[in-house]
């Protein structure tokens, strides 16, 4: 709060003022009274009012610049009445008990979307479960009876299980924290998951999947169901995006150091445009060959990015187009899960 701004905002009180002093000089001087008694006078005016600006500018200094301060850096402003003092002047009561009152309907409203949003996460996690037992049934049903079954159906079915497991993984993502749990897990075990789950797509595709790793016995610490889903979106765009004719391969190398383990998983496809990496962790960001395939939403990394983040991962995307793309995922060690081991 400035003292300038303060003075601008009693600019209509300071014109009063002045009106009456001149009023009050003009009758003095045709009163004839003594020009030292008037002086006297002027200067006890003066002084009453520039004491009583100053008084009532210091009593309301600190509670504004700290609303205003703590307004700012909080990161839900809403809480701003949790950190500063209730004020001793009758506006500043007024603001304290208005911004209370906003306080506390924002925390209800709040409470209420938290439910509504609990239950409908709740009701589409149980869908989702419901509706993946008959497209895992279909699966089956595909590979046992495959003379009834076209080859487009049955890429028809598992997409519609990507997209489902998708649906599933995005709305776990928005509160992931209370879903995963961090341990020591096997890479190699998450890897074969991954492999085992696009063995049809790999196989139809005839592309070939690679696995090179220093340490067979590798261990990461994630969630493995998360961390799993990961993998599987980037395997997935890298079948997806393969190039045609060509002799095609996934490879999966894992590196490990004193302080991190790098995952990369490097593709031989059609790779992605200079102007579009950058983008590719976009919300619904599809791009030029998601255009061109007509088959992406541009969420599967957007979610493998949301959920590395909410597990302390990074994922960095690098490529070329019509030449490779290769995604990197950067676990951190820490001793802190040795000890909670």
């Amino acid at each position: 709060m400035k003292f300038t701004n303060y003075l601008k905002d009693k600019i209509y009180l300071l014109l009063l003022f002045l009106f009456t002093l001149t009023i009050t000089l003009l009758l003095l001087l045709a009163f004839k009274v003594e020009k030292s008694l008037i002086l006297v006078l002027i200067i006890l005016q003066l002084l009453f009012v520039i004491s009583t600006l100053l008084i009532d500018f210091f009593r309301k200094q600190k509670f504004y610049t700290h609303l205003l301060e703590n307004t700012q850096n909080l990161e839900k402003a809403y809480l701003v009445l949790e950190t500063i003092e209730k004020p001793n002047f009758y506006e500043g009561k007024l603001i304290y008990q208005t911004l209370y009152e906003m306080g506390k309907s924002m925390a209800e409203n709040s409470k209420i979307l938290e439910i509504q949003t609990k239950d409908f996460k709740e009701y589409i996690e149980m869908w989702i479960h419901e509706v993946k037992i008959p497209i895992a049934s279909l699966i089956l049903m595909a590979h046992n009876h495959k003379e009834k079954f076209t080859k487009n159906a049955l890429e028809q079915i598992r997409r519609m299980d990507t997209y489902v497991e998708q649906v599933l993984y995005y709305v776990r993502s928005e509160n992931a924290e209370n879903d995963y749990l961090i341990k020591e897990t096997k890479l190699e075990n998450v890897i074969n998951n991954v492999a085992l789950k696009n063995k049809d797509d790999l196989l139809e595709n005839k592309m070939e999947f690679q696995v090179q790793m220093e340490n067979k016995d590798l261990s990461i610490h994630t969630d493995a169901k998360w961390f799993e889903f990961i993998l599987n979106q980037i395997v997935s765009n890298s079948i997806k995006y393969k190039k045609e004719n060509t002799s095609s391969y996934i490879k999966i190398e894992a590196k490990e150091t004193n302080d991190k383990i790098e995952i990369s998983i490097l593709d031989n496809g059609i790779g992605i445009p200079e102007s579009d990496v950058k983008r590719v962790f976009e919300k619904s960001f599809t791009g030029e060959n998601g255009r061109r395939k007509q088959k992406s939403t541009g969420m599967g990394l957007y979610i493998a990015k949301k959920l590395c983040t909410k597990l302390g991962h990074s994922i960095v995307v690098t490529s070329k187009e019509q030449a490779y793309t290769q995604v990197t995922i950067t676990l951190p060690k820490n001793d802190f899960y040795k000890v909670a081991k």
